[in-house]
């Protein structure tokens, strides 16, 4: 073979391993590009997959449907009516219920009364789960003597003890009456700051009681600033509920089922919510002179003598 020759293949073998070696180093390239580019989609996928886990965890915590604030409009008016208008007979034949003895505390301070009437005053917050228990027997013991108008639904703090409990708040309803006096406070909504359910941060404020029904707060609750707190006339002050009546014995019901309950004597909620009404309907009684007769009926003056 001449040299021309020799040198002609071996250009050609050198050109056939530059081609090989630049073919090997492009699929070399391509293959890195793949692997780079699987292990992009694969990062984005678990970041992709992280982020959607956190938007759901926290749309449902911020977005998750609130617990029912109760009957509005003609559902409202029916269940107004049905809570303000419990039968005397049913309030007679129930008595004095579950409670076991009134917890009244009974007071000698001067006499606490509004427009040349005894007043009941009433201290509390929409938070509180027994404030949303008392407010059942109060409306029920108030309207035997007066009416109410603007009261509306809600429930107890969705993070406190007895969560959701169903009741009515005093804030922008009115009561009139021949016979009696009502006031309410009602300090904080139910929910707190910033909607957080951390315990440390404080409820949202509502209502700020006047210096005079702190001062009687302070006087017969001194240190304390317990609620509900009620004071009848400043001769009998409930603070808490009669026991063993509260917030426990509306767990799980509706404002229906509880007003329907209320009007079935022999009912737990009836010889709770009724029961407790009536121990109220019998302090109010003595400082009405046992007026209306259409309230102080002999069941009840039966309970005057136990308070």
């Amino acid at each position: 073979m001449g040299k021309a020759s020799r040198t002609k293949q071996d250009a050609s073998r050198r050109e056939r391993i530059a081609a090989q070696r630049a073919a090997a180093r492009r699929r070399e390239q391509r293959n890195r590009l793949l692997l780079a580019g699987g292990a992009i989609v694969v990062v984005l996928a678990v970041v992709l997959t992280i982020v959607l886990v956190y938007v759901g965890k926290n749309n449902s915590s911020s977005t998750a449907a609130p617990a029912s604030n109760g009957p509005t409009g003609a559902a409202l008016t029916s269940l107004t009516n049905d809570v303000t208008t419990v039968p005397p007979s049913v309030l007679d034949q129930v008595g004095a219920g579950s409670i076991g003895a009134s917890e009244f505390t009974r007071e000698t301070g001067a006499p606490l009364t509004s427009g040349g009437k005894p007043e009941m005053l009433y201290v509390g917050a929409e938070y509180c789960p027994y404030c949303a228990a008392q407010r059942w027997a109060m409306i029920v013991a108030l309207s035997r003597f007066g009416t109410f108008s603007g009261l509306t639904t809600t429930h107890s703090s969705s993070s406190d003890a007895f969560p959701n409990t169903p009741t009515w708040t005093f804030n922008g309803s009115h009561y009139t009456s021949p016979y009696v006096a009502f006031s309410s406070v009602e300090e904080t909504k139910n929910y707190r700051q910033g909607n957080s359910t951390n315990q440390s941060t404080p409820y949202v404020p509502l209502q700020t009681p006047t210096a005079a029904q702190q001062a009687l707060v302070t006087k017969y609750d001194p240190g304390q600033g317990s609620i509900p707190f009620v004071d009848i006339g400043n001769k009998y002050v409930e603070i808490g509920n009669l026991q063993p009546f509260g917030p426990q014995d509306l767990q799980g019901k509706t404002w229906d089922q509880i007003a329907a309950a209320m009007r079935q004597p022999s009912s737990a909620i009836a010889q709770g919510v009724d029961g407790s009404a009536n121990y109220t309907t019998a302090a109010l009684c003595t400082l009405t002179g046992n007026r209306p007769a259409t309230a102080c009926t002999p069941a009840i003056k039966a309970l005057e003598g136990k308070i």
